[in-house]
């Protein structure tokens, strides 16, 4: 059965930590799916660290952009982030409208299997506008792939200071 699962918040509020549990409570194997594209020295002590801590259960994937060469079917997988992966395609298109279709379309094809999906990404701009064109674009890049994968998903969770708080969820609501 497909499940979408989406994981939102600020940095360093414990989305990913929370996102391995979540994991871990549904399958005993699980997927992690990294996207992040390595840029320097210190980004690779976060991307070890975040290794570090999950243990041999886990099959790690490294993939930047095209998440559908993996077919995930019967597993749990926790893809982190999308946010990094809309840099990877902001990046190479330059453009946010070919991005945010590209991205739209790879999603799309990625989370067409029976699997369970959950997604780690940013809430980049509940901090205000930048003065900054380029990170303007991207921040409307983010927030609109958010909002598409949030349209997607099962079941939305904002992450607060390491608390977590359902946005959505497929449960039935009863009087």
């Amino acid at each position: 059965m497909r499940k979408v699962i989406l994981i939102t918040g600020g940095a360093r509020s414990g989305k990913s930590r929370y996102a391995e549990e979540l994991a871990l409570s549904l399958s005993k194997t699980p997927v992690y799916v990294a996207t992040a594209h390595v840029w320097d020295e210190e980004f690779r002590e976060r991307v070890r660290k975040h290794q570090e801590r999950r243990g041999p259960e886990w099959t790690n994937i490294e993939e930047e952009k095209e998440l559908s060469r993996h077919d995930l079917t019967g597993h749990v997988a926790v893809i982190d982030c999308i946010t990094l992966w809309c840099t990877n395609f902001f990046f190479e298109l330059q453009e946010v409208d070919a991005a945010l279709e590209a991205l739209k379309a790879e999603f799309d094809k990625f989370t067409a299997h029976d699997a369970t999906y959950i997604f780690v990404t940013n809430e980049i701009g509940m901090g205000g506008v930048s003065d900054n064109a380029v990170q303007r674009k991207f921040t409307d890049l983010q927030g609109w792939m958010n909002q598409y994968v949030a349209s997607k998903a099962d079941e939305v969770i904002l992450m607060v200071s390491g608390i977590s708080v359902k946005v959505k969820s497929d449960e039935s609501i009863s009087d």
